[in-house]
């Protein structure tokens, strides 16, 4: 048998070996060599055939990857240092004219007893003593008279060497050009301003670089074990230590590390990045400046990995970077569509086909914004139909009526009603489609899922299924109604994504009234800007995914744009999104009416929408005429009232309007009322009508539809 040996305590820890093996010429009992470990004792050569399991290069050079975080980092600081002293070259010129002048002060002072000839000083002196005591003494006289004659003629020479030195030294200095003047300047300065410096006082200041986090692996281990995810040691030992797969090493603008727990811990990674916020608190940063992520297998990981990245300071703060969309000619929505960046600058990209998504977050923080980026890589692919519903009835999405098949705004009765229609539609559509597929050969469609082919060939668009706050048109239907709306949109993101629909939803805080949990979790795609707390996070993230460490929660009112994007159900990132502001989608949705009439699939509301088609010629209509036609695209009818109402919801500006000045205004852009009461489920009230309205608008744009 193997004997069981004990691994040699170094310094009071384990040190881990692999030993060699041999086999021995005597077979076990069932036949099979035996086998016996090298380092047993009674083997002379065990300590020296004992290999160390030690790493043979230094942490920060066994990955190309940590060689180039240490060479970029290491530029950085170069190109900091430089910047940091050119700025400060004035002050080093002061400092080195007075060091220079110290050091001549110096100079001269330590070549005065060698220009006075001071080492013959001493026996002049005690010569002229004797000479005065011994005045009869004519050799005594003699010799002082010899030694005064020689110390003088060693001070004419050595003051005359000096003083054709100064005299070359000035000449040539004059005579040379600027450039050799400025080089024999420094030449004289330099070894003056040393001599004249002190312990104290030195030419160039001596900085330390801004890092606000300065990471080492003492640190991250104290770290660790204060948060309760290393066990205490004993005494003088410590306890057990993480082993640093890579790191600590500066990258980009904070630290990186790759780290495996110790065995016989019973932690795990998932441990880790559950204590984000007491480990972030013991390296003194803020929890958002700690980012944290398990590193699977297909990496070279293992359950107790951990790759952890510690910016300097918040990495989702500065000027928000403009989306990559602006400048597209075309899009593919076949292809991943560009979404934003994470802490460390890096590029994400988000694919949609076959996903549902879910924006959820508190009002003012970027939610809409982030969810219209979706839609806007949609505007501008030809082969994508857009089915568009705003529950806040705003200006946010009112630049889709030049694209969208159909588009509901607000959420009043007739709205909801458009709603109800649209998602009939859609489940009509959707059965159509699959009775197509289902009859499609497998060489054309070898999945039964839609293809790049089948959509141009047999005219079946990618459907985008964009509804905003969600929650409004919920809480505005009668309970049958509500949960006829919530199964159709279930089915929708059920089986529509095979039929090549993509629903891109969005709410606020979506608790089980306003968004109810079979149609969440139901959707793959999850993104969540701010929200109050951790159980508000995984409403929208998904149910535990604050204790895994994706949490909305952390995030500030300073972070706009900014949140957490779950892409499965252990991968999550957070983001903060590119921006895409409204003046800048309000021109994707013209390019993308442009397209779609290139490629004839302009359809639906897009066509019949006078506004948009104005917009499009460039010509002019006046504002308010364009927003009450957008109000009323659900009915033909609406009382004064309620399209004040409307209004003010549209745009704050409309907010001192009155019934007198919306007449006004609407008289003065050409609207000609046939009459001023109209009845509305049998109320008659002062109110417009639509077809008065459409008559003000230019007839080529009429007939154009």
């Amino acid at each position: 048998m193997t004997d069981t040996l004990t691994p040699p305590v170094v310094n009071g820890h384990d040190k881990p070996q692999v030993s060699l093996l041999k086999f021995a010429d005597k077979p076990t009992i069932d036949g099979t060599p035996e086998v016996e470990a090298v380092d047993r004792p009674d083997n002379p050569l065990a300590d020296w055939l004992t290999v160390p399991d030690v790493p043979i290069l230094p942490p920060w050079a066994r990955s190309v990857a940590s060689l180039k975080a240490n060479t970029v980092a290491l530029g950085r600081l170069c190109l900091w240092h430089t910047r940091y002293h050119l700025l400060r070259i004035p002050k080093y010129a002061f400092r080195m004219t007075w060091l220079a002048t110290k050091g001549l002060w110096r100079a001269v002072r330590g070549l005065w007893p060698t220009l006075t000839a001071h080492d013959q000083t001493a026996p002049v002196k005690a010569l002229r003593a004797q000479a005065k005591a011994s005045p009869e003494d004519v050799e005594t006289a003699a010799r002082y008279a010899l030694a005064h004659r020689q110390r003088t003629i060693t001070r004419r020479w050595r003051w005359g060497a000096a003083a054709v030195a100064v005299a070359a030294a000035a000449a040539g200095w004059y005579l040379a050009p600027p450039l050799l003047q400025a080089g024999m300047t420094a030449a004289a300065m330099v070894p003056l301003a040393y001599l004249g410096r002190g312990e104290d006082v030195q030419l160039l200041d001596n900085p330390t670089p801004p890092l606000r986090v300065d990471m080492t692996a003492q640190q991250l281990n104290d770290a660790l074990r204060a948060a309760g995810l290393l066990k205490q040691g004993k005494g003088d030992d410590e306890g057990p230590r993480v082993t640093c797969v890579m790191g600590p090493v500066r990258d980009g603008r904070g630290w990186a590390v790759i780290f495996d727990l110790p065995k016989g811990g019973g932690k795990t990674a998932a441990d880790v990045l559950a204590k984000r916020t007491a480990i972030a608190a013991e390296l003194g940063v803020d929890e958002i400046q700690v980012i944290a992520s398990r590193v699977r297998a297909a990496a070279g990981g293992n359950a107790g990995r951990v790759s952890m990245w510690v910016a300097d300071d918040d990495p989702y703060l500065g000027d928000p970077v403009p989306s990559p969309l602006v400048k597209a000619e075309t899009f593919s929505v076949w292809d991943p569509i560009p979404f934003g960046q994470d802490a460390r600058g890096t590029r994400i990209t988000v694919p949609v086909m076959w996903q549902s998504l879910f924006f959820g977050g508190l009002p003012r923080r970027g939610k809409t914004f982030t969810q219209r980026l979706m839609t806007a890589a949609g505007l501008l692919d030809p082969y994508v139909r857009h089915y568009v519903a705003d529950g806040k009835g705003g200006a946010d999405w009112m630049p889709m009526k030049a694209v969208a098949h159909r588009l509901v705004m607000g959420a009043e009765d007739d709205a909801v009603e458009a709603l109800k229609s649209m998602l009939k539609e859609l489940l009509a559509e959707m059965e159509r489609r699959f009775v197509l597929l289902r009859g499609l050969p497998v060489s054309v469609c070898p999945e039964g899922k839609l293809t790049p082919a089948i959509v141009e060939k047999y005219n079946l668009p990618v459907i985008f299924v964009t509804i905003d706050e969600l929650q409004e048109y919920f809480t505005a239907m009668e309970r049958d109604d509500r949960e006829q709306v919530i199964n159709d949109l279930c089915r929708i993101a059920r089986r529509g994504p095979a039929a090549g629909f993509i629903c891109n939803f969005a709410s606020q805080r979506p608790d089980a009234d306003s968004v109810p949990t079979k149609l969440r979790e139901i959707i793959t795609l999850r993104y969540c800007t701010q929200v109050v707390d951790q159980t508000s996070s995984d409403m929208v993230l998904g149910k535990g995914k604050a204790a895994q460490g994706a949490d909305a929660s952390v995030l500030s009112e300073d972070h706009k744009g900014t949140g957490v994007l779950v892409t499965g159900p252990a991968s999550f990132v957070t983001v903060r999104a590119d921006f895409l502001p409204g003046p800048g989608f309000s021109e994707l949705c013209q390019r993308g009416r442009t397209l779609r009439q290139k490629h004839n699939q302009l359809t639906g509301d897009a066509v019949q929408d006078v506004t948009a088609a104005a917009d499009q010629a460039g010509l002019t209509i006046a504002a308010v005429l364009s927003d009450c036609l957008t109000l009323m695209r659900h009915t033909a009818r609406m009382h004064t009232v309620d399209l004040l109402q409307r209004l003010e919801n549209l745009d704050p500006e409309y907010g001192d309007w009155d019934a007198e000045r919306l007449a006004r205004e609407l008289e003065d852009a050409g609207v000609k009322r046939t009459t001023k009461q109209v009845n509305i489920g049998g109320k008659n009230l002062a109110g417009y009508r639509r077809e008065d309205l459409e008559a003000a608008v230019p007839p080529e744009l009429l007939d154009a539809r």
